[in-house]
């Protein structure tokens, strides 16, 4: 069965970036900004994109286009006979499996949120009616399980229409919508009256504040923010590296999918933050930030319907993008695995992942009594402790030792796949960087999360 290919190069950097990008870009990266006082948080967080986020990165695309196969498959094709990295092949599937299990009921919200907001459903609500809102959608597993289910069968039916067909068509049309309408809400928010304190607050880096909450915290919550933004340690980027010719140096395809992932990040704060101060809101008003202060924000601004169901949207194509993305690292571990057709793997993997998804979707509800990380926490809870704060992490390390150790794939095998082609290419002074460095930062952000 001959490998499928992506289209374009477009479509590589709008599918990787759509991977990366994601709801916690949109969601989780303004709420913590706002809680770990604005501006320091922001240049701390582009530091670590450069210096943890850009290496990793290169290295899963290597991995991948040297390969040509699945994270499933590639360590068995790359690592030296009779070694036993292909392991952590199986502990990206579980991965990949784990995290759309919450994620995908996070995107059912999203959806769900576009639909009310668009009907009208939190026009003339108090702010105390808007946060009943929120908690009564929580409460009703219908509701809860029809956004899930929703996301589930729209992404697997897409990815199952091809490689080209499918997955790359709807996300660059999709991505190119995401940036526009960002772009139209960003400009809406910085000339509200009274938006200047919040770009102040979000954009002037401020030592008194950042002194306020803890310098030492604000650079964790930075760096965790940097490293799990972009979904790195499950292959979930090493699957499009293995779409792809040699034309282009991976080094400069990363740092385009970085700058367009930062981009989103920093323009969904400036959607937030000026209409947060615009409204004599709180920034740091955490998770319930998007559910809870947004809606109440749109129902006091001119046009309030329109600009609310537009940040849904926006919303709704973040978190649908890294749906698609994973899905198809799922679906294509499927077929290098079992040998199923696209189809086929797209269909059965519906199902599967619906019933995987279930204990998310009705752990608001139904198993609200379940709480395994202790009083007031859910199953959601629980699902990405294990993904964000262990598989991650240390699925980075072993990416990172296998692409540097003369016992795994080797710096030389590396440096000659992510420099073949034109573009930034990877220097030999970064070396000792990569090698010693990089590997116990890892190690900090999984130790820090452990914590």
């Amino acid at each position: 069965m001959q490998r499928e290919n992506l289209g374009s190069r477009l479509g590589f950097i709008l599918i990787s970036a759509g991977c990366a990008i994601g709801i916690g870009n949109v969601w989780k990266f303004p709420y913590l900004c706002g809680q770990s006082g604005g501006g320091l948080f922001v240049l701390v967080y582009l530091f670590f994109l450069i210096v943890l986020g850009l290496p990793a990165m290169t290295m899963e695309f290597a991995l991948g286009r040297a390969a040509k196969k699945s994270p499933v498959k590639m360590f068995q094709e790359l690592e030296p006979k009779g070694s036993k990295w292909h392991l952590h092949g199986y502990v990206c599937m579980i991965g990949n499996y784990l995290l759309m299990m919450y994620y995908t009921t996070v995107a059912g919200w999203m959806l769900q949120y576009f639909f009310r907001t668009a009907m009208g459903s939190f026009d003339n609500l108090s702010s105390e009616q808007v946060a009943e809102a929120f908690s009564a959608g929580l409460a009703n597993p219908a509701l809860q399980v029809g956004g899930m289910a929703a996301v589930v069968f729209l992404g697997f039916f897409v990815n199952s229409q091809g490689l080209q067909n499918g997955l790359e068509k709807v996300t660059k049309v999709m991505m190119i919508a995401l940036i526009v309408i960002m772009m139209v809400l960003a400009v809406n928010s910085i000339f509200l009256p009274g938006a200047g304190k919040g770009l102040e607050f979000y954009l002037k880096p401020s030592l008194e504040r950042a002194s306020e909450i803890g310098i030492f915290q604000v650079i964790v919550n930075a760096m965790n923010q940097a490293f799990f933004t972009l979904s790195i340690g499950i292959g979930s980027m090493a699957i499009f590296g293995s779409y792809i010719d040699k034309d282009q140096a991976l080094m400069g395809e990363s740092i385009y999918i970085i700058v367009l992932d930062t981009f989103v990040a920093i323009c969904s704060g400036l959607i937030i933050f000026p209409a947060c101060f615009a409204y004599n809101v709180q920034p740091d008003a955490g998770p319930s930030l998007i559910f809870i202060t947004l809606p109440n924000i749109f129902n006091n601004m001119k046009l309030g319907r329109l600009w609310g169901s537009l940040f849904f949207v926006f919303m709704t194509f973040a978190s649908f993008s890294t749906v698609l993305a994973v899905f198809e690292n799922i679906m294509a571990m499927c077929m290098d695995q079992f040998g199923w057709s696209r189809k086929k793997s797209g269909y059965l993997n519906m199902i599967i992942m619906f019933i995987l998804s279930l204990p998310c979707a009705l752990g608001f509800n139904v198993l609200s009594g379940l709480q395994p990380l202790g009083e007031g926490s859910s199953i959601l809870d629980l699902e990405d402790l294990i993904v964000s704060n262990y598989i991650l992490p240390i699925g980075a390390f072993i990416f990172v030792l296998f692409c540097t150790m003369r016992y795994g794939w080797g710096w030389d095998n590396f440096v000659k796949e992510a420099n073949e082609g034109e573009g930034p290419k990877v220097q030999s002074w970064m070396r000792p960087y990569v090698t010693y460095v990089l590997p116990l930062i890892v190690i900090l952000v999984f130790i820090l999360g452990v914590i």
